[in-house]
This record gives C-alpha cells, structure tokens and sequence, in this order.
C-alpha cells in the first residue's frame, strides 16, 4: 500500500482558504494505487491534474510514476491552491508545473493531443448557478445545476488534450448523472468505466475512467 503524501506542512489556516483532502481526495488515491499497473505501462510523458488544491493527489501520482518519468502539470484557479500544489509537491521530493488558470485555459494548442494522463476531482456539489465561477475556496466544490457547470464546460477539452493513448479520470456523485456524461464523452470516441465507488454521508462518490476506442481522426 502507497502511503498518502505528506501533507504536514499544509495548516488549518491554509485549509480554510483551500480544499481539504476528503473522503473524494482519498477514493481518487485507492483508484491510482488499483491502476498502478495500468499506469507504470502507459508510461505517461505528461499528466495534468485539473483543480489541483492541495496538490495531493498530484503528488501521489508522482510517486507512482517515478519523479524522472513523466512531466506533471496542474491547475488550479485558485492562487492560494496553486501555491499548496507548489508546496506539496516540494514536500514530498517531487517536482510539478503549476499554472494558476481555469479549467485548462492557455494550455491549448500548445498541450492538444499530448496529454496521457489527466485527472479531475471537479466541483461537483449542487449549487446555484450563481455560486459557480469563484476564484476562492469555493470554487472547489460549487458545480451549479446538478453539479454539472464545470464539468460541462471541461468535457470537450477531453478530445482535444488528450492523447490517443491516453487516460482521464473523474471523481462524480450520483447527481452529476454519470451515465450522462459517460454518454457525452462516448459521442466523442471514448470508452468509460466506473472504477471505484464509495458512500461518503449522503453522496454517492464514483471514479470514472475514459480512453480513446480509437486513434483520434485527422480533420485536416
């Protein structure tokens, strides 16, 4: 068993500021550590973690992948974020390119079809759609109408970044309706596989994992 990235150097202070790993943060961590194989095969040359937060789960990849491996970016909208990613990846001896954006703005086109592996713990709470679009702490959990704001508005990046042998996994809760998205992405050539569930409270917390059925086409 992997253990959990060191996270000693993060404070209650910085926690009222940033997402707190949760029970979402540590069924992404048992979802990796299933896939370790899988993941030690593809051989990633680039990840990208979309929200990163506290840095956690980026910094758990890293010690799956090896820190010469594989080229680590994140993201994350929120500056205080950005800096803990920063911070964690430093405690835990590994390296990682940090980008304070939205979603995956100024990555494209440089990044398009060259991302193998990149992962989403996305807001995924019920809210107002008001509420969605925060540059603070509330921008890691606020999702809008069925919790399902950003990530629709992050799902057709999915075919553009990433690569044609690449991964994308998605932490949803039952609300988010996953068979949908499931549905939205197959329309794109992906195929998708519920990997891990788990009960947190009243959520019902599922892993997704997508991978291109085919090379992508060249529309040229």
């Amino acid at each position: 068993m992997l253990p959990t990235p060191d996270l000693s150097h993060l404070k209650q202070a910085d926690y009222n500021h940033v997402y707190e790993p949760s029970e979402d943060t540590f069924l992404f961590l048992d979802a990796f550590e299933d896939d370790q194989k899988y993941l030690e095969t593809l051989k990633p040359a680039i990840s990208l973690e979309i929200g990163s937060g506290s840095g956690c789960v980026t910094a758990f990849v890293g010690k799956i992948l090896g820190e010469s491996s594989c080229l680590k970016l994140c993201t994350d909208i929120n500056p205080r974020a950005a800096r803990a990613t920063v911070a964690t990846v430093r405690q835990n001896k590994l390296t990682a390119d940090v980008v304070e954006t939205s979603l995956v703005e100024g990555l494209l086109p440089r990044l398009k079809g060259k991302i193998d592996l990149m992962y989403f713990n996305p807001p995924y709470v019920l809210t107002p759609s008001e509420d969605v679009g925060s540059r603070t702490i509330e921008a890691s959990w606020a999702g809008g109408i069925d919790g399902r704001e950003v990530i629709d508005q992050f799902l057709p990046f999915v075919k553009d970044l990433l690569s044609p042998k690449g991964a994308f996994y998605l932490v949803v809760i039952e609300e988010n309706k996953p068979e949908e998205i499931c549905n939205i992405l197959h329309q794109d050539g992906f195929d998708s596989a519920k990997i891990r569930t788990r009960a947190a409270g009243r959520e019902r917390l599922h892993i997704l994992k997508f991978t291109r059925r085919t090379a992508p086409e060249d529309k040229h």
